[in-house]
């Protein structure tokens, strides 16, 4: 089943964010501070949040994202390439991020390791990676004086210095595997990226997509030790934005009622009574995509859609919606034996859903 939908704009008011600390640029450091923070520079102030990987699965980046959406200027700092050793995964970044990123209006700052240790757990690991902090900081700096939008940023970054950081990149790589001893993937990797995005966008599109594809169509065979499905159904959304860029996403489960597709993003816990917050953030930004769709059709059928974000764990008795009056919730909260800040992170989640006309469904996974 193949689903597909566009996106012309983003409407959507973020309940669940975190209080921000707040820290002056001169004491900035994007390596001691928090995941999320606000950055001050005289009377300009910056949300940023930073990633360990350029993966999207990887310590919930989008979780770091949702925090800061609250805030006017918003930046998160990613790094373009990870690479922890010669046997494992190296990450690269993807177009779909990029697009992602511009269409919130967040802006991008493309970013490298210049320091790592060896992991003292594995003979041929690295860990502790360290970004250029003063290339950071630069670059906050010029997002202050600049006054386009995030998107004009983020494209105009991937064209004139993407480049030039895949090469600090390639160059910080070097450094570290010669002082760790540890065996990092070959560089003609690294090179071929460069190679086959060239500084033309389109070409970095191509390349993420095929990417995405791929991963896709391996999830659409997986389920994930985190979901527990009622249907085991798996579709592949692809979405359009604006300006033509695509997103590939696998949504866990869907249910047609007549004219209507429900997209499931699923969130499980098995030891818990609710699935964690960062969890559950995670797929709240799955819902701000899903629930500003427009134009969705299902394996070419024209249909209505609702987004859902369903929350399940084997320790729930009974079932709540976002679609039950605020007053119906007591028996079901009652009923199970949340802690006062579970019940909380329910309710505002649950206001999250109604104020942004998506549905939020907690329940038992059986």
């Amino acid at each position: 089943m193949n689903i597909t939908g566009k996106i012309t704009g983003i409407k959507y008011k973020v309940f669940l964010s975190e209080d921000l600390e707040t820290i002056d640029i001169n004491k900035f450091n994007i390596n001691n501070v928090t995941p999320f923070c606000l950055v001050k520079d005289g009377k300009h102030s910056f949300a940023v949040s930073k990633w360990v990987s350029p993966k999207r699965t990887r310590s919930y980046p989008y979780e770091r994202v949702y925090n800061t959406l609250n805030t006017s200027k918003k930046i998160t700092v990613i790094p373009i390439i990870k690479d922890e050793d010669f046997d494992g995964d190296r990450d690269f970044l993807q177009w779909d991020t990029v697009s992602l990123m511009s269409l919130l209006d967040v802006f991008v700052i493309f970013a490298y390791y210049d320091k790592a240790v060896k992991n003292p757990d594995y003979d041929n690991k690295i860990t502790d990676f360290l970004f250029d902090n003063k290339y950071i900081i630069s670059k906050i700096k010029e997002i202050e004086q600049y006054h386009s939008s995030a998107l004009h940023w983020n494209l105009n970054e991937l064209k004139n210095n993407l480049h030039d950081i895949i090469d600090k990149t390639k160059k910080c790589y070097t450094e570290i595997e010669k002082q760790t001893g540890v065996k990092l993937h070959n560089e003609s990797g690294i090179d071929n990226f460069k190679n086959k995005i060239g500084k033309d966008v389109s070409l970095f599109m191509q390349f993420s997509r095929e990417k995405a594809e791929k991963a896709q169509s391996r999830e659409m065979v997986t389920t994930q030790p985190k979901e527990s499905l009622s249907t085991l159904t798996k579709a592949k959304i692809t979405i359009t934005n604006y300006l033509g860029g695509q997103y590939f996403f696998t949504v866990d489960e869907i249910l047609i009622e007549k004219d209507t597709v429900y997209l499931i993003e699923s969130k499980h816990s098995k030891n818990s009574i609710l699935p964690s917050k960062g969890d559950i953030k995670d797929g709240l930004l799955k819902m701000i995509l899903y629930s500003n769709l427009c134009e969705v059709s299902v394996d070419g059928v024209p249909m209505k859609s609702r987004a859902v974000l369903k929350l399940t764990s084997g320790k729930i008795n009974d079932c709540l919606t976002s679609e039950i009056p605020v007053w119906d919730r007591a028996a079901f909260l009652l009923d199970n034996d949340f802690s006062q800040e579970q019940i909380r992170l329910i309710d505002v989640s649950l206001d999250e859903a109604v104020g942004n006309k998506f549905i939020i469904k907690i329940e038992n996974s059986k």
